[in-house]
């Protein structure tokens, strides 16, 4: 079993590649999860003495449902939060980072254009999206894929991601 841990800040466009990625790959051989669909919820975590343990409990709730399927995980899980926090099943047998990145005035833009009730409307609630963002920016050295979505369609995008994927699960 394989996994590819796609992450980016809110904004990214990671839900997206979700449903797109779970188009274009073989169900039989892989589950595209994302973080928001394993049944935790974000809130139950933040401002608690486990706000850490979040990423590390969607990505075991998402091996629990793939049997044995190689993972297509989205998240914003960072790399070094997997290696030093995850606890990962004795199947895996390797782990690919993919990081979504646009520069931070497009990342805004589109933070801003999504309903209100998501809760980006200050730039008080967009700024640790940018600041992560930022961070991922210069760290895209630690992704094995790094993907500008700033200048390529969701189709495009999908593509190269199951191109990669498709090239290390021969």
């Amino acid at each position: 079993m394989k996994l590819f841990l796609i992450s980016g800040t809110c904004g990214a466009g990671k839900s997206t590649m979700k449903d797109e990625l779970a188009a274009r790959l073989d169900p039989d051989r892989y589950a595209c999860v994302d973080a928001d669909e394993t049944g935790l919820n974000w809130w139950d975590y933040a401002g608690t003495d486990r706000e850490d343990q979040y990423g590390p409990d969607t990505l075991a709730e998402a091996f629990r449902v793939t049997n044995g399927k190689n993972l297509i995980f989205i998240t914003c899980m960072a790399p070094q939060d997997y290696i030093t926090k995850a606890v990962v099943p004795k199947e895996l047998t390797a782990t690919f980072f993919i990081a979504l990145w646009a520069r931070d005035e497009v990342i805004d833009r589109r933070l801003r254009a999504r309903p209100k009730e998501r809760g980006f409307t200050t730039d008080e609630a967009i700024r640790p999206h940018i600041e992560y963002n930022q961070w991922i920016g210069r760290n895209r050295g630690k992704y094995q894929l790094f993907i500008d979505t700033e200048h390529q369609t969701p189709e495009e995008t999908a593509e190269r991601i199951a191109a990669f994927i498709a090239r290390v699960t021969i």
